[in-house]
């Protein structure tokens, strides 16, 4: 049985809260948890097999990361809606194609975000960068190869890109 939910906090759509609970086990716990819209990832193929992605500012790291264009989803659109509108804001591109890859768990401990992975292809340039206030990406293309060497040697260690490219490379599609 649930009691009642208390939010603790709200920012850009993410909200924490606290929530006492019954456990499958019977146990009464009080959880917090990051209530988070959920996400979509993408992974533009050009067509000469170079990937995009974005080298993007994280102020809660204090450090640039390395990663696949990604974004929340607002007012409840449609995933695919998501990545089409992500892919075009964090990068320039249109994709002709968005093919689903499923879905992944980052953070289940105390998060119920969903990242929703996509590969985008057939892609075309269509306009300036259009980031958010918080948002510095620079756009670069890379090689799969030197991608995963950029894993191995510890340059690229942000999860959602990591899980994408492998989901990927599992399925055949690079």
């Amino acid at each position: 049985m649930d009691s009642a939910l208390k939010i603790l906090h709200t920012w850009k759509g993410i909200s924490l809260q606290e929530l006492k609970t019954t456990l499958p086990n019977g146990t009464v716990i009080t959880h917090t948890t990051i209530s988070h819209p959920g996400a979509a990832v993408i992974l533009p193929i050009l067509s000469n097999g170079y990937i995009v992605m974005v080298h993007q500012y994280r102020p809660s790291l204090k450090k640039w990361l390395l990663e696949l264009p990604a974004g929340t989803i607002e007012n409840n659109e449609p995933v695919e809606l998501c990545a089409v509108r992500e892919l075009a804001e964090e990068t320039g591109y249109h994709a002709e194609t968005m093919i689903s890859l499923g879905e992944v768990t980052p953070l289940a401990g105390f998060c119920d975000e969903i990242q929703h992975l996509f590969i985008a292809t057939g892609l075309s340039q269509t306009h300036q960068l259009m980031c958010d206030d918080d948002e510095v990406i620079e756009v670069v293309c890379f090689p799969y190869s030197e991608i995963e060497q950029k894993i191995i040697d510890g340059d690229i260690t942000d999860a959602k890109t990591i899980a994408c490219l492998s989901k990927a490379k599992l399925c055949g599609y690079i």
